[in-house]
């Protein structure tokens, strides 16, 4: 099984892009068939090191996450959202 994590970090103060986000995040579920689970985090605490919005997905393998990238809704949708809002991203793939 492969964990795809990603944290994004918006301009300051803009919570409501976090926020839609998430929820855009939370939409993939049913609609992207290679992840096997969805997640999705606000953060907390706010501290200036903290990213502001965590994506988890699970994926069978490194093929499902190659096919995860291209997905139409991953990719038409959610990414386009991703790369307007956010000013900065950090990731992690790896196996469990």
């Amino acid at each position: 099984m492969i964990r795809h994590v990603v944290c994004f970090k918006f301009a300051e103060g803009d919570k409501e892009s976090a926020k839609k986000a998430k929820e855009l995040f939370l939409s993939m579920r049913g609609r992207v068939p290679m992840a096997k689970r969805i997640e999705a985090h606000l953060d907390e605490l706010r501290s200036p090191r903290s990213y502001d919005v965590m994506l988890e997905v699970w994926l069978e393998d490194f093929a499902a996450l190659e096919a995860y990238q291209a997905d139409a809704y991953h990719a038409g949708t959610v990414k386009p959202f991703m790369h307007e809002k956010s000013v900065s991203s950090v990731s992690m793939d790896f196996t469990e």
